[in-house]
């Protein structure tokens, strides 16, 4: 019961996200894209949409190959690049992720990476007034705390949401 239950926390999260991206059409997700389990979903589920993908990571974390040819074989416009500059005056949507260090088992290979993606006050000065950065949360440093403050902040009313979410299904 319990794992059907996060499944369900899960679910509606991306729900909501894809609902989101479907409005917004152009969707940037940044970080560990190799291990992370809710990028993996989310690109899957948004194949359903008329949407835009940005991948940013390094080479060792990008998207694997089969989630990069279900998003192909839907026939969508798809980018990867190692810089976040390179598309946050173009996202709606900006989906960061942390590196996860559990998963190397070269601790070298993580120090490499783990700093290299960091949301700052000043990138998000060249992002659109209406864009928002979501985050599954915890951070591990990849967004400055600067940016909290900041309106297009969206992952603590993410965590918000998702709180009065599973109140509910408990009262159920």
């Amino acid at each position: 019961p319990r794992a059907a239950y996060f499944r369900q926390m899960e679910n509606g999260m991306y729900i909501r996200m894809a609902l989101l991206a479907a409005v917004l059409g152009n969707i940037g997700m940044v970080g560990d894209l190799r291990y992370g389990r809710t990028v993996h979903s989310l690109a899957r589920l948004l194949c359903l949409y008329d949407i835009r993908f940005n991948f940013v990571s390094p080479e060792i974390l990008r998207l694997p190959l089969d989630v990069m040819n279900e998003i192909r074989k839907h026939g969508l416009p798809v980018a990867e690049t190692y810089d976040v500059a390179d598309i946050i005056s173009d996202v709606d949507v900006l989906y960061v992720t942390r590196v996860q260090k559990e998963r190397f088992a070269d601790l070298a290979q993580y120090e490499e990476v783990r700093g290299l993606y960091v949301i700052t006050p000043e990138l998000m000065g060249q992002a659109k007034e209406k864009m928002i950065v979501m985050h599954p949360l915890p951070r591990v440093g990849e967004i400055s705390y600067g940016v909290d403050s900041d309106p297009r902040a969206a992952y603590f009313r993410q965590m918000e949401n998702g709180m009065y979410i599973r109140m509910a299904l408990l009262a159920a």
